[in-house]
């Protein structure tokens, strides 16, 4: 049998943290053997589990010892991380270590140093500066030849999401997705966690799809932009184009939104609408000229929120704003989290996934849509700090925007 001694620090038996290492050990073929235990005696002291990990064999041992880590178990006996050179630009070298959206830390110089804009699906670079070393998390497409990136798991630490405490808005959810509780206690928690977010100085981030505006729920969304709760808005350049259409014709998909009916000729408002923001030059341009004159894209203008549009493959036009290169939207709305406090989805899977794949797990996050599968993806792709709520946008929206008015 091959072992190796790990440790596991923090609110690990509450949160289940414990539970799910024994659970991921016994299901990976291997044995375990709990060596020390330190059960915290308050609700934030944290508790200390050492425990021996067996396998048969050498491979199988470092799968587990892979998988456990992921959790926050670390090796007791630590070495630093090491690292390779990537081999050319965008190329990570063999066996690079992957990053989670957990809070990740590398050891070197002999103490753990934290890696900084931690987000899913990348890579580490160990650098130095003035001697002391420093870690990045830096995304593939953004390695340089030469780059010293981190392989291997040995030297690398990550933090397990904390408990939700008793206090917080949505520990009354227990499981992320939410399909039949009472619908305006969760959207009062929500509402809570935005205040709570505006409290300690960080940004609210709107992440939004088309049927906002064809269900007619863009007036609340205009609504919370224009009270000041929105800092950032990532869309498509369907809810972009649908909004600036009802503002022009007051139509959405050629709907009028008051009365329900299709309107003659009303296929063409959305291409039209297009072409007159093109001619002016711009979403802003035509707010500025008084050609746009209401909607949520306006109330974005005058109140400075910050909009990235990333378009897609069946884009008409699109608007002048649209980033139409995916990595260029990419980046862009990388930068654009940082500061970040809470990131709210609603009504868009494509961009709910994408978004989530950028955000650190400390950023609150909330799923809402009317499909449970959408809420569900996000969570199976990593996202797990999410609490979903299935149910209708423009139900979500005008309950949220009533309750923050409270």
């Amino acid at each position: 049998m091959h072992s190796e001694t790990v440790v596991l620090e923090g609110h690990i038996v509450d949160s289940l943290t414990l539970s799910r290492v024994l659970d991921t050990v016994l299901m990976l073929d291997g044995a375990y053997e709990v060596s020390g235990f330190r059960m915290g005696r308050t609700k934030e002291e944290p508790s200390r589990a050492e425990i021996i990990v067996s396998a048969p064999d050498g491979p199988t041992l470092d799968r587990i010892l892979h998988d456990i880590g992921q959790l926050g178990a670390v090796r007791r006996e630590q070495m630093p991380a090491a690292t390779a050179p990537a081999p050319r630009d965008g190329v990570f070298p063999d066996g690079f270590y992957s990053t989670t959206n957990l809070e990740t830390d590398v050891f070197a110089d002999g103490r753990w140093v934290p890696v900084q804009n931690i987000e899913m699906d990348c890579g580490i670079v160990l650098d130095w500066i003035a001697g002391s070393p420093t870690a990045a998390c830096v995304p593939i497409g953004r390695i340089k030849q030469g780059d010293m990136v981190v392989v291997g798991d040995t030297g690398v630490r990550v933090r397990p999401l904390p408990r939700v405490e008793p206090s917080s808005a949505f520990h009354f959810m227990g499981s992320g997705v939410s399909s039949e509780r009472r619908k305006e206690i969760v959207v009062a928690a929500v509402a809570r966690a935005m205040r709570e977010t505006r409290q300690a100085g960080r940004g609210i981030l709107i992440v939004g799809g088309p049927a906002i505006v064809h269900t007619g729920a863009g007036v609340y969304l205009e609504a919370l932009v224009r009270a000041g709760w929105v800092d950032v808005i990532f869309a498509g350049n369907a809810l972009a184009t649908h909004d600036i259409e009802n503002a022009l014709y007051g139509t959405s998909l050629g709907v009028d939104l008051r009365t329900g009916l299709a309107v003659a000729h009303g296929h063409e408002h959305h291409l039209r609408a297009i072409n007159t923001i093109r001619k002016c030059g711009g979403i802003a341009e035509a707010v500025r000229q008084g050609i746009l004159k209401s909607g949520v894209m306006h109330a974005c203008v005058q109140k400075g929120v910050k909009t990235i549009l990333a378009g897609s493959i069946r884009d008409d036009g699109p608007l002048p704003e649209v980033i139409t290169d995916t990595v260029e939207a990419q980046e862009a709305m990388r930068e654009a989290v940082r500061g970040i406090g809470m990131a709210i989805m609603v009504a868009t899977t494509l961009h709910s996934v994408a978004t989530g794949n950028l955000l650190p797990a400390t950023v609150t996050t909330i799923c809402v849509d009317s499909a449970a599968d959408t809420v569900i993806k996000l969570m199976d792709r990593g996202t797990h700090q999410a609490f979903g709520l299935v149910t209708d946008c423009e139900f979500f929206l005008k309950e949220l925007a009533t309750q923050l008015e409270a």
